[in-house]
């Protein structure tokens, strides 16, 4: 094959090469910020649907999973990398793979506490209440005093329909957490499904005091109200 012959770099190259380091910059800052908030909030299930992936954008999402995967290839036993590795494809909705990722960080390290709260999360987005209160358990008994792990175990238990101890278990995550909307909007979930509508509608109406733009709780008193 014959060689090409190499040459110093036109002003027109220096000038996209500039702009193409300046881009990736940016981007890795963006996956910072993304793969900080995925590790210290970790409710990935919550941030994903209030905040940053409304209007998520695919092509975004397919290069922090390249990133990630790159990543890995370079430190494939971090625990961390392969949860933020799988909390990408989880905001893919490629659930399979997600739960492959976050399995693995269990299997780096077993008391990794982020893997088993966004294994909890994802098998609750499949429907899969019973393995998802299985993580939040064991999330718990990792890091007790962390208000996330009790939300998702009251969450899957108001799912299984096991109302008092969905209760018990929100009541102790918004003793650790007070005034956190998404604890608070499950309880009134919970008052929902016991029937109970006026302390629902209460309950969301306190939600609301303290965001006001707290949108699961605008259409769940929308949806009381159309049924009055």
């Amino acid at each position: 094959m014959e060689a090409q012959e190499q040459h110093p770099p036109t002003e027109s190259e220096k000038k996209q090469k500039k702009v193409k380091n300046d881009r990736f910059k940016w981007w890795q800052s963006l996956l910072l910020l993304i793969g900080t908030l995925a590790i210290c909030l970790t409710a990935g299930y919550y941030i994903s649907d209030r905040f940053l992936w409304e209007k998520s954008d695919s092509a975004q999402i397919t290069e922090q999973i390249n990133y990630y995967k790159e990543e890995v290839n370079r430190k494939p036993n971090d625990p961390e990398i392969r949860v933020q590795l799988g909390y990408s494809y989880f905001l893919k909705k490629d659930y399979k793979e997600a739960i492959k990722q976050y399995q693995t960080a269990v299997s780096l390290d077993k008391k990794y506490y982020d893997a088993y709260l966004n294994l909890s999360i994802v098998y609750d987005k499949q429907g899969d209440h019973d393995k998802a209160l299985q993580y939040a358990q064991k999330s718990i008994k990792i890091s007790p005093l962390d208000y996330k792990g009790h939300l998702l175990k009251g969450k899957s238990y108001r799912e299984l329909k096991m109302y008092k101890e969905a209760k018990a278990a929100l009541d102790e995550a918004y003793r650790l957490k007070p005034g956190n909307v998404d604890t608070l909007f499950e309880i009134g979930k919970v008052a929902e499904a016991q029937g109970d509508k006026k302390e629902a509608e209460a309950i969301y109406k306190e939600t609301l005091s303290f965001d006001p733009l707290f949108k699961p709780a605008l259409k769940a008193l929308d949806n009381i109200a159309s049924k009055n």
